[in-house]
């Protein structure tokens, strides 16, 4: 799962939320236009974000979490 962003880092790119699969970054619109994680819970633990950013500003944990199955079969 994504743990972090260090906004003292982060330079503003884009590039973590355009490569992000499940749309769990975004840019704070709050006039920082840093990245912030949104939808955390969504996250599926690729890496892209933290293998794309320029700056090393994304911490992924290295485990995936259990994610709760969307269909029951009980």
């Amino acid at each position: 799962m994504i743990a972090k962003i260090d906004p003292t880092s982060c330079n503003g790119c884009g590039i973590c939320v355009e490569v992000c699969p499940t749309d769990v970054i975004r840019m704070d619109a709050g006039g920082s236009m840093k990245a912030v994680i949104r939808y955390y819970e969504n996250c599926m633990t690729c890496y892209n974000c933290e293998i794309e950013c320029p700056e090393n500003a994304i911490y992924v944990e290295p485990f995936r979490k259990p994610i709760k199955p969307i269909i029951s079969y009980s």
